[in-house]
């Protein structure tokens, strides 16, 4: 019972980032999203997360028909986490992670004790009283991945969620991530074919423009797997090799 974007069709201003594009990802597992800067990652993302028309403007067009058999819809079910945190800047870091509760119409109080313990997960337990501006960039994505984790949504939507931190607290939260979203849709973009290879089930190679799908990966050993496993080598190589080949030094100025 996978999700399914049928059709879809992105242009902005006169760049057509995808026409007729179609894709499934399949319930309770890893997808990874890679793909050149500027293919279309994030824009999926947006239109899975019902997002993309609260963006519409003259000089864009975008439609899609998005659908999954689970769920009639999607609307209440997906949690999103952009590239950017999006922190509130007036509530501080406790305040933060409970505010997906007080969307909902929820009584945050309720969920103190479980903000705390994702708090503590993510190496944040000192800080409950802190507020965005005293904060590193590392500190407010882990803000971020905590309070995605407190939304408790079935498909969970992840854009480039490590990119500001550094090697070794992103090897530790990626692990965290992946145990607290056990059973759960998660779809996130990367840059890194490393991480897509510790973490996913599958990984969609997306290239050109308008993007197309150039290859879906799958892997069948368990996840997060070990960065110096023969398969995740392997598969590597294999990646960059697909990669480079749609990205010629030329292109992005390196010659």
């Amino acid at each position: 019972m996978p999700i399914s974007i049928k059709h879809a069709y992105l242009r902005f201003k006169d760049q057509i980032i995808f026409s007729d594009l179609n894709l499934e990802f399949k319930m309770a597992q890893w997808t990874c999203l890679l793909g050149g800067s500027g293919v279309g990652k994030t824009s999926l993302l947006r239109l899975i997360a019902g997002l993309t028309e609260l963006r519409k403007q003259a000089f864009t067009q975008v439609s899609a028909q998005i659908s999954s058999e689970e769920f009639p819809s999607l609307k209440g079910q997906v949690m999103y986490m952009a590239q950017q945190d999006a922190l509130l800047p007036w509530l501080n870091v406790l305040d933060n992670v409970l505010h997906c509760k007080r969307l909902e119409g929820l009584e945050p109080k309720q969920y103190v004790d479980q903000a705390k313990a994702l708090l503590s997960q993510v190496g944040l337990q000192d800080c409950l009283d802190y507020f965005p501006a005293n904060l590193s960039g590392g500190m407010r994505q882990r803000v971020a991945l905590a309070r995605t984790l407190m939304a408790d949504k079935a498909i969970v939507l992840l854009d480039e969620p490590f990119s500001a931190l550094d090697a070794i607290t992103r090897y530790h939260l990626q692990n965290l991530a992946f145990e607290c979203l056990k059973g759960r849709t998660v779809i996130m973009v990367t840059h890194d074919p490393f991480e897509a290879l510790r973490l996913s089930q599958e990984i969609k190679i997306l290239a050109d423009r308008p993007a197309r799908l150039l290859e879906t990966l799958v892997l069948d050993t368990h996840a997060p797997r070990d960065i110096e496993s023969p398969e995740l080598l392997s598969s590597y190589k294999h990646i960059l090799q697909l990669l480079k080949s749609y990205h010629p030094a030329e292109e992005v100025g390196l010659k």
